[in-house]
């Protein structure tokens, strides 16, 4: 499916103007943008986990926080010699 066709199915079945749609759609995009920014910053060290929280919400930087350490945990395991397959 293309963006005009979810465009039109949406406007459709919400009974709301495609320019409303995009509207929310653009919000919803910085949205999610901004929070992967504030994350990634929070990972890297460069703010801290109180504005990280403040930016992206407690939910989202205890998720990244639990991915990052199951990340580390894989690459340890891998880097830690042969395993059987």
């Amino acid at each position: 499916m293309d963006v005009s066709t979810y465009l039109e199915t949406l406007a459709r079945e919400s009974q709301k103007p495609e320019t409303e749609l995009i509207a929310l759609a653009l919000e919803t995009g910085l949205r999610q943008l901004w929070r992967e920014r504030a994350l990634g910053r929070y990972l890297r060290g460069e703010v801290t986990r109180e504005e990280a929280v403040a930016a992206a919400g407690p939910a989202w930087v205890v998720l990244a926080e639990r991915q990052h350490q199951a990340m580390l945990e894989d690459m340890a395991w891998a880097l830690s010699g042969p395993h059987p397959p």
